[in-house]
């Protein structure tokens, strides 16, 4: 019982964070989520497969 509580006080922590960072961005978006920024993700240089841009059309660089 004691580390099911501590689980769900984790997960109820991590929800609010989350909801925290919704909440103090503008428009209520996460910056960054686009694969195609990330080097590790993109190295041939291939569009997004989420939103079809190009790394270089990106706006959150």
């Amino acid at each position: 019982m004691k580390l099911f509580l501590i689980s769900l006080g984790l997960l109820a922590l991590a929800f609010a964070g989350i909801a925290i960072k919704i909440w103090g961005k503008k428009d209520g978006e996460f910056s960054g989520t686009c694969a195609s920024q990330n080097s590790n993700f993109n190295e041939s240089g291939e569009p997004c497969g989420f939103c079809g841009k190009m790394p270089e059309d990106c706006e959150n660089k």
